[in-house]
């Protein structure tokens, strides 16, 4: 029989013709059958059921053993004996492994073939001993559920007596070791219901032998304070929580709380653990475990557990309250948290920011259970800005959203807030605020804000990111001097090496402030970049005077006081002491080497042809908008002026509704650069006047780069005079920002020399981009009028250009995306600047870039160019993301005063169609050659960007040594005070007493709380 089976089944008849030899065979099984066919019949079966190679041998494999194990029983025992069993589950069955779910689901199916039956007794120690064996070697959900099942059904098998506390403690560990997978909610789904009855099998354990249950709890507790940040334990185990009888909750806390062995750094991870588990979506009573938890620690004054953990998980348990399945319970613990954090705002404010979108939710949601919630969580809003009144700025918006729903009457607050207080109202344990801090996960170094100082912030954060300038001003030999880029090297060694969360720069604030800045009032960052890059360009150019002024012949000792005050120890005696090296030995500044291009302005007389040009230095150059475009600006004589109220949004929303549409495509820089490099016809009131004509006559003004930066400085003139109203108008119109830009660059070659072709001057490069031709004036547009006269002025010049004997044209240099400082408000005299940055040098990129954007201007000169390096496709926004696939979030940071953190270049590009407010305003560029040196120094090796980072200087490294040594003390003063004070709360605690001890430093907004080292990533949430 098991012979016709074998070749029926692997026979290629139709499936029809196979099922009815099929149900003959199964029919079969009530006549009688010899042993040996039995066996034979059984041995089959198992091999189709566990190795089918489809779906139909497994399903006649299960038919025909289920038929013959019914009416031969006997012989299906005798098949399914102890070294069956142990085989399977040792050894595994063919290529079948051990651990496959499909070898306990055939035992399974085998036991329920045999119940009754005096075989599965003997059976049980077997399975006894192979189950504890299984649950520790660590099986997945799946395995452990089929596990379970099996277990459920046949409680025989279940280990007993002295293994059945381990085999629970066991089991309770394999729960901790569980993976959530990734996936579809269906999968979700079926790993929620795998850890479900993995945990009603631990519920039927306890309930038989309750004796087990103690040491399940001790071995959960085990791993959820454990402190190994090498294992995160699954959040599966929340699942246990509601098996555990709610008579148990006074006991094993008072036990948790009062133990002495229990340290704060282990209690501190258990209970960061409980609150995430009201992730957790079928877990009942974890926010009465959470609550009765927090509460005892607050009754053996453990204040500042309850700190820590309260602003390191108060945002988590927050985002819980969007979820309906985990709502309620969220919001328990989190009235609690709040209301009983009741010495600092800190933690209400860092959830502040989050109540109006989530009541904004609640209300467009319409559900009944959802305005339910709403009135709940309104009442907790009431009362904490009750508690902590005097921020109107972070409460009106909060207001606004629940005026229409009902208030809590004052003395209802009050109650509230009484009731829910810490046992101890002891300021002592205000010391927890103490909390140590660290630099970011970011690695890189925040500024503190001195006090309006964001816009100098935000520049020394794109200047230390613009690579190749940080190393060579780091690699500058200054010791002993006391220049602004001695000061300026000190501030980027620390920003690199110190260990602290930010530095403030108030030495180097000091010495780089404009005379005309006001101390403490916002300023504009362009301004001071210009100030700042010009004093450290003519500081440099006066000690090279000054140096080059010396006698060649001095004594030793005074050639070792030049080489410590003027430009340190070097093996290059006219090496100059801002520069390592001048491979170029024109005797450029650094400033100039790293920032400094040259424009030229040409006007051609279109009477007589005549051309004058003029090539000016220059370090930054500011694209204007054009006045055509439409611009959102502030309504008429509105705006704020000198940090004043800035309620203006409803007139720059509905400008912007109304005129955003006339621009498609929207405005991007390369339209700046573009609208920058026109030429423009100087007529009627602007008429030129030729020195050959001797009159007023018609002329073309071009402006073109002719030497391109290393550093391109773009800023773009956002705020306009508006004479009416007396104030500078900020314009909010949204500029695409390109992570690749070509920047076309002018060449000119000629025949015969023209001695008043340059008039280079040797004076500071940013007095070009200060003359009255530059800003606004550089980037005026071709005017349309007299279009016939113009062409045919243009074919009579570049008829001229021919016959002279001159080539003209235009190459692209490429240039990468460094830095970009972003304005946040309405009008240059107030707001806020912050920084996007990463880590460029010349040879960086994301690949190779093969092609650059197309050139924006179109005159004569360009076509010309564009013919010689051939026609370059276009770079749009998302085809430069496309190509920089590998940006990731980690190589882009923002900068915002003290506080540094991740993110990627999508985040630049749409910051302004998030926050209409913050606007792109200065854009740092670093132009990208291949097999370049940029600067005349660093190299590239295999394209690598932490390569060339110099070492420090003794004396910088000795600072830093010297200061990061004073931080630890700093820190470790601080938790020794943490320490003392916390024992001396716990020694003398007066309920009703007075205290000694001030009260908290400060009531005000915190800014960064809430940060920690503990994985809080919730990973279960339907």
């Amino acid at each position: 029989m098991d012979k016709i089976l074998e070749a029926l089944v692997s026979s290629t008849h139709p499936l029809p013709i196979k099922r009815a030899i099929v149900k003959k065979v199964v029919e079969a099984a009530e006549k009688e059958v010899t042993e040996e066919q039995c066996q034979a019949l059984y041995h089959l079966t198992t091999r189709l059921i566990l190795q089918g190679e489809d779906a139909f041998q497994r399903q006649v494999g299960q038919q025909v053993q289920e038929a013959y194990a019914r009416f031969h029983r006997d012989e299906f025992a005798r098949f399914l004996n102890r070294e069956l069993v142990i085989g399977l589950l040792q050894q595994g069955y063919g290529s079948l492994d051990r651990r496959d779910p499909a070898i306990l689901d055939f035992l399974h199916g085998c036991l329920r073939l045999l119940l009754s039956c005096p075989s599965v007794l003997e059976l049980a120690p077997v399975l006894q001993t192979e189950v504890l064996r299984i649950v520790c070697e660590r099986p997945d959900a799946p395995l452990c559920a089929k596990l379970a099942a099996l277990l459920t059904d046949f409680p025989q098998c279940v280990p007993r007596d002295k293994t059945a506390a381990l085999f629970c403690q066991q089991l309770v560990r394999t729960f901790a070791h569980f993976q959530c997978p990734v996936g579809q909610e269906a999968e979700l789904r079926r790993y929620v219901t795998q850890v479900s009855r993995v945990a009603t099998l631990l519920q039927g354990i306890w309930k038989a032998e309750p004796a087990t249950l103690l040491p399940s709890l001790q071995e959960v507790f085990a791993i959820i304070s454990s402190t190994d940040p090498s294992f995160e334990p699954s959040i599966a185990l929340a699942s246990l929580v509601q098996h555990i009888p709610l008579q148990m909750i006074t006991v094993l806390i008072k036990s948790l709380t009062t133990d002495q062995n229990v340290k704060d750094a282990s209690m501190t991870q258990a209970l960061s653990r409980m609150i995430d588990w009201l992730s957790w979506p079928l877990a009942n009573h974890v926010d009465t475990w959470v609550i009765a938890l927090l509460k005892g620690l607050a009754a053996v004054q453990k204040f500042t557990i309850l700190i820590d953990v309260t602003l390191l998980k108060i945002e988590l348990v927050f985002n819980r309250l969007w979820y309906p399945i985990v709502r309620q319970g969220a919001l328990a613990v989190l009235s609690h948290m709040l209301l009983s954090f009741q010495h600092s705002p800190e933690a209400f404010h860092l959830v502040v920011p989050h109540v109006v979108p989530l009541v904004q939710s609640l209300q467009n949601d319409g559900l009944p259970t959802s305005k339910a919630f709403l009135l709940q969580f309104t009442e907790l809003i009431h009362c904490m800005m009750y508690q902590y009144s005097g921020f109107p700025d972070l409460y009106d918006s909060i207001l606004e959203a629940i005026k229409e729903l009902p208030k809590p009457s004052e003395e209802k607050i009050k109650f509230v807030l009484n009731q829910s207080a810490w046992t101890s109202q002891s300021k002592s344990f205000a010391s927890g605020l103490l909390r140590l801090t660290g630099k970011s996960e970011t690695g890189k170094t925040g500024l503190v804000n001195l006090g309006n100082t964001c816009y100098m912030n935000s520049i020394i954060q794109t200047l230390f990111m613009a690579t190749d300038f940080r190393r060579n001003v780091l690699s500058l030999h200054l010791n002993g001097s006391n220049t602004l880029m001695k000061k300026l090297q000190h501030l980027f060694a620390f920003l690199a090496h110190t260990q602290r969360a930010a530095y403030a720069p108030r030495c180097f604030l000091d010495s780089s402030r404009p005379p005309w800045f006001t101390a403490g009032s916002q300023q504009d960052c362009s301004e001071y970049l210009r100030f700042l890059l010009d004093r450290l360009h003519e500081e440099e150019k006066t000690l090279r005077a000054l140096q080059a002024a010396k006698p060649k012949v001095v004594s030793p000792e005074a050639e070792s006081i030049d080489d410590a005050t003027v430009h340190g120890v070097t093996d290059t005696p006219s090496q100059s002491h801002t520069e390592p090296v001048d491979a170029e030995g024109d005797g450029q500044t650094l400033v100039e080497r790293m920032f400094g291009g040259r424009l030229s302005t040409s006007i051609r007389c279109l009477q007589c042809h005549s051309l004058s040009e003029k090539e000016e230095p220059f370090t930054d150059l500011s694209l204007a908008f054009c006045p055509s475009a439409p611009q959102s600006t502030l309504g008429p004589c509105q705006g704020a002026v000198n940090g004043g109220s800035e309620n203006v949004e409803g007139p720059v929303k509905e400008a912007q509704s109304v005129e955003r549409p006339a621009r498609e495509p929207p405005l991007s820089l390369r339209d700046l650069v573009e609208y920058f490099l026109a030429p423009e016809i100087l007529e009627e009131e602007n008429c030129y006047f030729c020195e050959r004509c001797g009159s007023l006559e018609r002329a073309e003004k071009a402006i073109r780069v002719v030497a391109a930066p290393e550093y391109l400085i773009l800023t773009l003139l956002r705020f306009s005079y508006d004479a009416t109203c007396h104030v500078r108008r900020k314009i909010l119109e949204n500029v695409e920002i390109p992570l690749y830009m070509g920047l076309p660059v002018y060449q000119h070659y000629s025949s015969v020399s023209n001695a008043a072709a340059s008039s280079s001057s040797s004076s500071s490069p940013m007095a070009a981009m200060d003359s009255p031709e530059s800003g606004e004036n550089l980037a005026k547009k071709l005017k349309p009028s007299r279009k016939e006269e113009e062409e045919e002025g243009e074919e009579r010049l570049r008829d001229v250009r021919k016959e002279g004997g001159e080539r003209a044209g235009t190459h692209f240099v490429p240039y990468v995306l460094s830095s970009v400082v972003m304005h946040s408000g309405m009008s240059s005299e107030s707001g806020h600047y912050y920084s996007y940055g990463r880590n460029v040098s010349g040879t960086d990129g994301c690949g190779v870039v093969t092609s650059v954007h197309k050139p924006c201007c179109k005159s004569p000169e360009m076509e010309v160019g564009l013919n010689n390096i051939g026609q370059s496709e276009s770079f749009t926004a998302s085809q430069d993301v496309a190509e920089c696939a590998g940006q990731n979030s980690s190589e882009w940071f923002l900068f915002n005063d003290s506080r540094v953190s991740f993110t990627n270049f999508q985040s630049v590009q749409n910051v302004t169609s998030r926050f209409p407010k913050d606007t792109a305003y200065v854009l740092i560029y670093r132009k990208q050659e291949a097999g370049a040196q940029p600067g005349g120094k660093q190299g590239t090796v295999n394209g690598s960007r932490f390569n060339g980072e110099p070492p420090l200087h003794k004396d910088l490294m000795d600072a830093i040594t010297k200061d990061n040594k004073l931080y630890l003390q700093e820190q470790e003063l601080n938790a020794r005070t943490r320490a003392l004070q916390t024992a001396s709360a716990s020694c003398s605690f007066r309920p009703n007493g007075s205290d000694d001890n001030e009260p908290p430093g400060s009531c005000g907004p915190s800014g960064g709380g809430g940060g920690g080292g503990f994985n809080t990533v919730s990973r279960l949430v339907f």
